[in-house]
């Protein structure tokens, strides 16, 4: 992550300059969960040195840093915890060096793990079917959520993008919104159902909710502010609990779900990697592959020769 210098860090206290390092990130055209994420790690990583004696940027090593990955695998961190680890770590200590506050760079040579890729977890039609029909009645929160899982399903769309969704990126009458992430936007459409379930949101039940006229968010809580990600993923849970669909359901399950069934239905592949935000087409394959794995479970089940 290529960082803006500016200008010479005061204290070369580890605590002091990650305040300032997320200071200058919070400045550039990151997302705000890389973010969190960044100082999450880093916080980590400070608290450990502290526990070492080391406060101070200059006194760290790669050898100490060594030391911090390999208690993190100590720990049975998952390997992309650890390489998520390692890129903040990374970037930190590049900002460092850039700023002065440290002569060598300590992170120039590690290297992240291995991150073994596997299949995402996706909803049979059937299952998706299910769980959108959970929110039930015409209550404001049971009208939002079903607003919400409509949606999802409908476009792709990140956690994130859903909750920083403003009324006025939603074209009801085109039927499309517009996403913003990392200073990037992209407009995806949806169809019927989600129109139908966002109409009756907006007309009927976040006026009641949303409460404050100044407040520009789609989704809000029921207090009237705007809807976190951890909400999200509260209520997809318990909606996938009380539908009886087994395994771990988050907001993630229904974007695979939703790019898993364009490309079985036939979706350009291309056109899947726009919807979705990917950067290059090689991240919308995995669907692809899937597609073909379904259909050799097809031949392989039915044709008389196929066992």
């Amino acid at each position: 992550m290529e960082m803006d210098t500016g200008k010479k860090l005061p204290g070369q206290l580890l605590e002091e300059s990650i305040s300032q390092y997320i200071a200058a990130i919070c400045r550039e055209r990151v997302s705000r969960n890389t973010v969190v994420s960044y100082e999450r790690d880093l916080r980590r990583m400070a608290n450990y040195f502290k526990g070492q004696g080391i406060l101070e940027c200059s006194q760290v090593t790669e050898t100490h840093l060594c030391g911090y990955l390999n208690g993190l695998e100590y720990e049975n961190k998952r390997p992309a915890t650890v390489a998520r680890a390692i890129a903040s770590i990374k970037a930190f200590f590049r900002y460092l060096q850039g700023q002065g506050a440290v002569l060598e760079n300590p992170a120039t040579h590690l290297k992240a793990p291995k991150i073994e890729k596997g299949r995402p977890y996706i909803l049979t039609p059937q299952e998706t079917v299910l769980l959108l029909k959970q929110p039930q009645g015409p209550s404001p929160k049971a009208v939002r959520d079903r607003a919400m899982l409509e949606l999802m399903y409908a476009t792709g769309i990140r956690v994130s993008e859903l909750v920083a969704l403003q009324v006025t990126d939603v074209n009801m009458g085109m039927e499309y919104l517009i996403c913003r992430q990392g200073g990037r936007e992209r407009v995806v459409p949806f169809g019927t159902a989600a129109a139908k379930a966002l109409q009756a949101y907006m007309g009927q039940a976040r006026p009641q909710i949303a409460c404050d006229e100044a407040c520009g968010c789609l989704f809000t809580n029921m207090g009237g502010k705007q809807m976190s990600r951890q909400g999200v993923y509260k209520m997809i849970k318990q909606y996938a609990a009380a539908a009886g669909i087994a395994g771990e359901i988050t907001p993630h399950t229904l974007r695979h779900s939703f790019a898993a069934h364009l490309v079985n239905n036939g979706a350009d592949l291309c056109a899947v990697q726009e919807m979705m935000g990917y950067a290059d087409l090689s991240a919308a394959q995995v669907y692809a592959q899937m597609r073909g794995a379904s259909i050799r479970e097809v031949y392989k089940k039915a044709h008389p020769r196929g066992k």
